[in-house]
């Protein structure tokens, strides 16, 4: 689903005389700003979601900078020939700090910038069941982050995905902090799904409340993984999400629950439910399923029933589901969905859970299995003020 946050930028900069200042150091601000707040800014002056439009390859893996927001997602589940278990997120967004046609000032600098970049990286070492997880941001001027669309690359600072060879994918991400890094090739197993309708994807009620929204669920990924002194050969599937947008929330929206599975009979689902702050308002509902030949279809909320089995407390104070049951009856999907650990919860300008799931359940009656990965917003909201 949508991969937001908006005004992170907002918290990481300062605006002065056109030109932003701010740390370029991958040391986080913590916060606990709810994600609702986060959305809540002005569109004044930007392009708005708000009808399908053609998709164009290779332009739109590129920047668009008359919508305010947008983001390069890749989440993996990738094991070594011994078994050992790795999950990873690495996302770059970027943030709007003001419109395209805003008046420049006279004064020009290689420094100025209308655009912030910043990205996020994270390992699961499931078998020593440690999570790892850095913030990075920097401005997009003097060659510090920016995203070009042919050859294809997306970068901040040296954190970057690139084309490889003529055509995007295959891909590689390469990004190393503290004591991790990831050095990944991937190559799509199936071709691009336009989520949504053509691409054009809704998250609720309210003008413009949507993105453009494309995926490749099923990346085959190879390469090296490191954790400390150790260095890991890993294979497995990731998934990309390419979304841009100007607004998503609606005003009572307070967040969501985004799944992406890979099952191993070569299906893949993407399920999303944007929850409301009132329980009597119903959450907004949708996903897709894409079948082992590429074929998507949509899912609604009439087919498919998801419910909460368990739930898991952060010693940050936010409350999680943790556990949970998929259906999708009509093509007789009966899943279980669980964390292969709790704590992959992000402590960064905005908190929220996210990490690599396992799959068990049958499909009419035969057994399957397979993982994924699970974001979680807005439930963690009891404190609305930076820490340190």
């Amino acid at each position: 689903m949508s991969k937001i946050f908006t005004i992170i930028g907002v918290v990481l900069v300062v605006l002065v005389g056109g030109v932003v200042f701010f740390s370029q150091d991958s040391s986080p601000l913590k916060a606990t700003v709810g994600i609702g707040q986060m959305l809540a800014s002005d569109t004044t002056g930007y392009t708005r979601a708000t009808g399908p439009v053609p998709i164009r390859f290779p332009e739109d893996h590129g920047a668009h900078p008359d919508f305010k927001l947008e983001w390069w997602y890749y989440t993996g589940n990738l094991m070594t020939a011994e078994g050992r278990r790795f999950g990873y997120q690495f996302t770059i967004f970027r943030n709007a700090l003001a419109p395209p046609d805003e008046p420049e000032m006279a004064m020009q600098s290689s420094w100025r910038t209308k655009q912030l970049y910043f990205a996020h990286l994270t390992v699961s070492d499931l078998q020593e069941k440690e999570f790892y997880a850095f913030e990075r941001h920097s401005r997009g001027a003097a060659g510090l982050a920016g995203a070009e669309a042919a050859p294809f690359r997306v970068w901040v600072e040296d954190w970057q995905v690139s084309q490889v060879g003529e055509n995007m994918p295959p891909m590689r991400i390469e990004a190393a902090e503290g004591q991790i890094a990831i050095d990944f090739s991937m190559e799509a197993v199936k071709p691009v799904v336009l989520q949504g309708e053509s691409g054009y994807s809704i998250k609720g009620l309210g003008y413009g409340n949507a993105s453009y929204y494309y995926s490749f669920t099923r990346l085959q990924t190879q390469g090296t993984l490191s954790v400390g002194n150790e260095s890991f050969t890993v294979e497995g599937f990731s998934w990309m999400d390419r979304e841009w947008s100007t607004s998503l929330l609606s005003e009572n929206q307070v967040g969501w629950d985004w799944f992406s599975i890979q099952l191993d009979d070569g299906r893949d689902i993407m399920f999303a439910i944007v929850r409301n702050e009132s329980p009597e308002i119903p959450s907004y509902v949708f996903g897709t399923l894409v079948d082992a030949q590429g074929m998507k279809r949509s899912l609604t909320s009439e087919e498919v029933q998801l419910e909460v089995l368990d739930t898991w407390e952060s010693d940050k104070g936010g409350v999680y589901p943790s556990r949970w049951r998929m259906q999708i009856t009509d093509i007789g999907l009966d899943l279980y969905i669980e964390p292969f650990m709790n704590d992959q919860e992000l402590d960064v300008a905005v908190r929220y859970w996210e990490g690599a799931v396992q799959v068990n359940g049958n499909a009419r009656g035969k057994e399957v299995a397979g993982s994924g990965y699970v974001e979680l917003t807005g439930y963690d909201q009891a404190a609305l003020m930076f820490t340190d």
